[in-house]
């Protein structure tokens, strides 16, 4: 197999950059060195008086002051925490802490606070806080060790006194201090409103009316009036009052702007006036995971009774209405699909029969019919790109069974290569004769990909495999089959069908949402699929091939499978999810925790080229893991392809057959094989070159498979292997190892591998125990590190197998350790 292509040094150095361990490896840098700030400073406020004399003398040498520095964090946690405190910003840069620490959250996915936010109040804290500080506890710790306002603090405060005085710095910090609050509470200008607004009286708004009616309103009056009142039937309503309606809409806003809360409010006023009168109603839904409980609250608002109904509760997996939902494809958010110009477009044959060819064939069908004593009242043609399908409706009294047994004649008359008789047709109340045309038309794969049909279907593995007779786009949804057989003799089409159903999957699937795992043991079919492993392929931890070839790797590859597919069952079974779509929309709406395990669920497709020659080689080992895929994986997501060109009952059991009810069966040599495959006859009939049979356990439907060739898959794979893709293929679970669980005492130890004690201790350090990690973190094979786990085991460094689960560390110490390598 070619060996894959290298990424450009571009595409790699933007891999790295969106990768999620670097990403993670930030914020644990950042979070920890938060912490050391944090411990600095905090221990600044005990030590710093001891500290500083040291800290700013030029006597002391390095090693002097490493002996005498009593901060908790050292010699440069003192340094630091003496400039931030005494020479830059005072007891303010606390506030630096919270957003240091905020941005590490982030980083590492354990917070969704909105940073902006807190790097802006910060900021505007640092501004203000010294200022403030020195300006009126300055003088109090003129004495003390460290400075209340620091260098800034005080160079600000005298800057500003000794220009505009006292009394205007005291407003310099008024008014900084209002702009801060509105930046770091959103009820500031509401509550600023209601402080200088002022309340108009009824006895106010009656004097008005008894003016009016008068006709005596002054010209103050007139003027007041001028001023635009707010007019509710007859009332005239001054300004104060309009300013009080929209200061408590402010206020229902502003209690629906918490986080984390759903607010119903519900305000309802026949007039202006009554305002003051009408309680607002404000129910605040919260969640609690103890109990639930409504309790009702007034409270006054500036003369308003405002009840408050808290009902504590809920679902605890509910997503909050400030986060986005979550977006599988954002780690290839650059992504392109396929485009249409990759696939070969061949010329559109209008004319497949001419109308001379099927007023002869109508003829020859009629008096081949006639001649055997059986009338025809009306007979009509479906022209199909390789086949036409005549339907005639018989006199009555003519027995089915006569005329499928005139197939053979009929064949004759119209010199045919093959035809089929579909006797009756489902629902139609005729009998069908399907005859080739002389002239097939080629149905192109982009013609299908481009049809409306394909590129508008609601499903969720959207599969365009052809035409029918009557030239519709065939189009079936795999997630739904839940699984395939495809069978026919060799050189009929069926390498062409698998990749039409591969490119159909390509065209309309991002790689987040899709994965693929080829099984070819023949090692020439599914080859090109291999450079993008990147994007679409899974593997079991160590193959060496993206494309599985090696017949010895299939059995590990589907017990991995069997694994994933027990693992994903855990996973929906705590989701409370029926499959997997119910299980990925929680997902997607964040109402289930990563933090827990859960994670977003791609679908698996497993195609198996030659599945006759993995059961010659491997036998029950290839069937009983196949069958219990098949049997329970439909669930959650993983689907299976296997095709063989050996339709033999040796080949595709009963227990196959029963668990893959989709089949697809191309031109077979015998009527046994197509009883194999369909359960009845009619894939010998087949003309081949992609002519195929589909049945789901219905009467089955005759397709031209679309003709997609190896250049156009090539292009396609090109395509998708140039843009950014993840760091590796889909990893699935790590496969038992043979002998795995056998006894233990034919590890022999005194023949230790070189890295058993390397190994040793870094599972000891980390208290994981897994053949995967050793794998890739000493880059070895997978099988030397199923032996060096095995020898652990039998040394007692990890206890047994726990399937797809890390072993558990039976020692916690490196001294334990050096007691086992020294009696080793």
């Amino acid at each position: 197999m070619a060996k894959k292509s290298r990424q450009s040094s571009p595409n790699k150095l933007v891999s790295f950059l969106h990768d999620e361990r670097l990403r993670s490896a930030i914020g644990i840098l950042l979070f920890f060195a938060s912490l050391y700030l944090s411990l600095a400073l905090i221990s600044f406020f005990f030590t710093g008086a001891q500290d500083m004399s040291i800290v700013k003398s030029d006597m002391y040498s390095d090693s002097e002051m490493k002996k005498q520095i009593v901060n908790w964090t050292g010699v440069k946690g003192a340094i630091i925490a003496e400039w931030l405190v005494n020479d830059c910003f005072g007891l303010s840069v606390y506030v630096i802490l919270v957003p240091l620490f905020n941005i590490s959250f982030r980083l590492l996915k354990i917070s969704n606070v909105k940073l902006w936010k807190n790097i802006l109040v910060s900021l505007l804290f640092l501004a203000w806080g010294p200022l403030m500080l020195d300006f009126f506890f300055g003088s109090l710790f003129d004495k003390t060790f460290f400075s209340i306002g620091g260098v800034y603090g005080a160079f600000l405060s005298d800057f500003l006194i000794s220009n505009i005085g006292t009394p205007g710095t005291l407003l310099v910090i008024l008014c900084t201090f209002a702009i801060f609050s509105i930046f770091a509470f959103s009820s500031t200008v509401p509550y600023i409103r209601r402080l200088f607004s002022k309340k108009a009286k009824p006895t106010d708004i009656e004097n008005l009316k008894a003016k009016q009616e008068k006709g005596g309103i002054d010209k103050s009056d007139e003027k007041h009036e001028s001023e635009d009142p707010v007019r509710i039937g007859e009332d005239i309503v001054p300004d104060e009052w309009k300013n009080r309606e929209s200061e408590l809409e402010d206020d229902v806003r502003d209690i629906s702007e918490i986080d984390g809360i759903e607010v119903e409010s519900i305000c309802s006023h026949s007039e202006s006036h009554q305002i003051e009168e009408e309680p607002v109603v404000v129910t605040v839904v919260e969640n609690s995971d103890d109990n639930k409980k409504a309790s009702k609250d007034t409270v006054g608002s500036d003369g308003e009774d405002v009840t408050i109904e808290t009902i504590e509760g809920g679902d605890t997996d509910e997503v909050s209405e400030n986060m986005e939902p979550y977006d599988p494809t954002l780690d290839l958010s650059t992504y392109k699909y396929p485009t249409l110009d990759l696939l070969k477009d061949y010329p559109q044959q209008q004319i497949v029969l001419t109308p001379e060819e099927q007023q002869a064939n109508q003829v020859k069908i009629i008096s081949t019919l006639k001649h055997f004593g059986i009338g025809v009242k009306k007979i009509f043609e479906t022209i199909g790109p390789t086949i036409t399908l005549y339907e005639i409706v018989p006199d009555d009294g003519v027995r089915i069974a006569k005329i499928r047994n005139l197939e053979a004649d009929i064949m004759l008359s119209l010199a045919a290569t093959g035809i089929r008789i579909i006797a009756p047709m489902p629902g139609k109340g005729t009998i069908g004769i399907e005859v080739p045309n002389s002239n097939p038309k080629i149905v192109s794969m982009r013609g299908i990909i481009a049809s409306r049909k394909f590129q508008e279907a609601n499903m969720e593995l959207p599969v365009a495999l052809g035409r029918t007779i009557t030239n519709e786009v065939f189009t079936f949804d795999l997630a739904k089959m839940p699984h395939l057989l495809v069978a026919g003799a060799t050189g009929q089409g069926k390498s062409v069908g698998l990749n039409a159903i591969i490119t159909s999957l390509l065209y309309k699937k991002h790689p987040s949402q899709l994965k693929f795992v080829l099984i070819d043991p023949k090692k020439v079919e599914f080859n090109i699929y291999g450079e993008i492993d990147r994007h679409f392929l899974a593997t079991i931890p160590g193959a060496e091939e993206p494309v599985i070839t090696d017949t010895s790797k299939v059995v590990a590859t589907l017990n991995s499978l069997c694994k994933e597919m027990d693992s994903r069952y855990d996973l929906l079974k705590l989701a409370h999810a029926r499959n997997i779509k119910e299980y990925n929309e929680k997902f997607i709406n964040r109402r289930l925790n990563p933090l827990k395990g859960h994670k977003y669920l791609p679908y698996i497709v497993v195609i198996v080229d030659e599945f006759g020659d993995l059961i010659m080689t491997a036998g029950k080992e290839v069937e009983l893991p196949i069958a219990r895929i098949a049997q329970l994986a439909r669930a959650v997501g993983i689907h299976m392809i296997i095709a063989t060109q050996r339709p033999s009952v040796n080949i595709i059991t009963g227990i196959i057959k029963a668990n893959f009810p989709a089949r697809i069966a191309f031109k077979v040599v015998s009527g046994r094989d197509s009883l194999t495959i369909l359960d009845g006859s009619g894939a010998n009939q087949l003309i081949g070159r992609g002519d195929l049979l589909f049945s789901k356990g219905e009467v089955p439907e005759r397709v031209q498979c679309a003709f997609v060739d190896t250049p156009e898959v090539e292009e396609i794979v090109k395509y998708i292997s140039g843009q950014q893709g993840y760091t590796s293929a889909f990893e699935l679970p790590e496969p038992d190892i043979e002998g795995e669980d056998n006894d233990l005492s034919s590890v022999d130890l005194s023949k230790r591998d070189p890295y058993f004690e390397e190994v040793a201790r870094y599972v000891v350090a980390n208290q994981m125990g897994s053949t995967s990690n050793i794998q890739r973190k000493f880059e070895i094979g997978f099988n030397r590190a199923g032996r060096i786990m095995d020898q652990l085991e039998a040394s007692g460094v990890v206890g047994p197998s726990k399937g797809s689960k890390p072993r558990e560390v039976l020692m916690q110490s490196d001294y334990e350790l050096e007691q086992l390598f020294n009696r080793l």
